[in-house]
C-alpha cells in the first residue's frame, strides 16, 4: 500500500522507524526487535539505510521480513551521498523486484572520512538527484523525503531550507517526514512557513522519545534540535535514574502526539530506535485515540 493512501485518511495513525544492523552478527537480535514492533500494526515502518550504504545489504532483509511475516506497510530508505550511479541503480531494482512502492529518498549524512572530499565529482549532489533517479526508473514510486522544522544544518537560512524543498517536491516527493523536533511550536511556524511557500503535500512529523540522558547529546549533534526548558528540567530531574528517566522520555514524547493530534495532524512516525517496549508503551498511551 502507498504512504500518501495512509496519508491521505481523516485517521489519526502513528508509524515507526527501524533500522538494520550494523553487524552481521547483530542480525538476529535487530531482526527480533523489528518484529516486535511491526505486531503493533503501525501504519507503517521505515527501516533506514546507512550513510554511504554503510548498512544498506541488510536494509531490504528486513523491510522484507516485516512485509512478509506482518502485512506492515514498509517505506525503504533510500541514501545516494557519494554512491555511484550504478550502485544507486541497482539498488532501486532491488526495491523493485521486492515489490517495495514506497522509497525515503535522503541525501544522507557524509561519512567521516569523504568530509573533506571534492563533491563535484559525485553522481548525486542532492536529494532531489535521488527523487528524479526514482521517479525515472518507476512513476509509480510514492516517494518521501526528508524537512526541517528549524533548519537544514547546511542551509544559510530557513528560507533558502523552504526553496530547496519546494524543488524537491516539485521533483517528485510525494510527502515530507520531519527530523526530530522537541517543541511542536517549531512545527507548526514551520508549516505555515512551507504552506505560505506553496508546499502543500502530507508533512509527517518524527518524534524521537529520549528514554536515556546519554541520547540527548546525540539527538541535538543529528539534527540541531532546540531543548525548551521544560524538557531540559526532565533530564536534570530524572536524567540520572534510568527507569525514572524512560518513563519521563515515554511520557514527554506521548505528550508531544497528543498534542499533534490535537492541532490537526493525523500521522506522526516515531523514532523508535528498535525499541520495542518504548514503541510499545507509546502505543498503549494513544490506544483509545488510535482505537487499538
Amino acid at each position: 500500500m502507498k504512504i500518501i493512501d495512509l496519508l491521505k485518511r481523516d485517521k489519526l495513525s502513528l508509524s515507526f522507524e527501524v533500522f538494520p544492523p550494523k553487524t552481521e552478527t547483530s542480525f538476529e537480535s535487530v531482526k527480533m526487535a523489528t518484529e516486535e514492533i511491526a505486531k503493533l500494526h503501525p501504519a507503517f515502518m521505515s527501516v533506514t539505510y546507512g550513510a554511504g550504504g554503510g548498512t544498506s545489504r541488510y536494509t531490504l532483509d528486513i523491510a522484507k521480513n516485516i512485509n512478509k511475516l506482518y502485512g506492515v506497510p514498509i517505506l525503504e530508505h533510500l541514501t545516494c551521498v557519494s554512491s555511484t550511479k550504478e550502485t544507486v541503480r541497482e539498488k532501486i531494482k532491488e526495491i523493485m523486484e521486492a515489490g517495495i512502492e514506497n522509497v525515503m529518498a535522503l541525501r544522507g549524512d557524509i561519512p567521516a572520512d569523504l568530509e573533506n572530499a571534492d563533491r563535484s565529482r559525485w553522481d548525486y549532489q542532492h536529494a532531489i538527484d535521488l527523487v528524479l533517479e526514482l521517479k525515472a526508473a518507476n512513476p509509480n514510486f510514492c516517494i518521501g523525503g526528508a524537512c526541517y522544522p528549524e533548519i537544514h544544518p547546511e542551509s544559510v537560512n530557513q528560507k533558502e531550507d523552504i526553496q530547496y524543498l519546494r524543488e524537491k517536491v516539485d521533483a517528485g516527493c510525494d510527502f515530507l517526514t520531519t527530523q526530530m523536533f522537541f517543541d511542536n511550536n517549531l512545527l507548526y511556524n514551520f508549516l505555515y512557513k512551507i504552506r505560505e511557500a506553496g508546499i502543500t503535500v502530507p508533512i509527517v512529523p518524527g518524534i524521537m522519545p529520549i528514554t536515556n540522558a546519554n541520547q540527548v547529546e546525540r539527538a541535538m549533534k543529528l539534527s540541531g534540535s532546540f531543548m525548551p526548558q521544560r524538557f531540559k528540567s526532565l533530564v536534570d530531574k530524572f536524567g540520572s535514574d534510568s527507569a525514572a528517566m524512560k518513563q519521563a522520555g515515554i511520557a514527554y514524547a506521548t505528550d508531544q502526539i497528543i498534542d499533534l493530534y490535537a492541532n490537526g495532524i493525523n500521522n506522526v512516525h516515531v523514532y523508535s530506535m528498535n525499541k520495542p517496549d518504548v514503541a510499545a508503551k507509546i502505543q498503549s498511551n494513544l490506544s483509545d485515540m488510535l482505537g487499538k
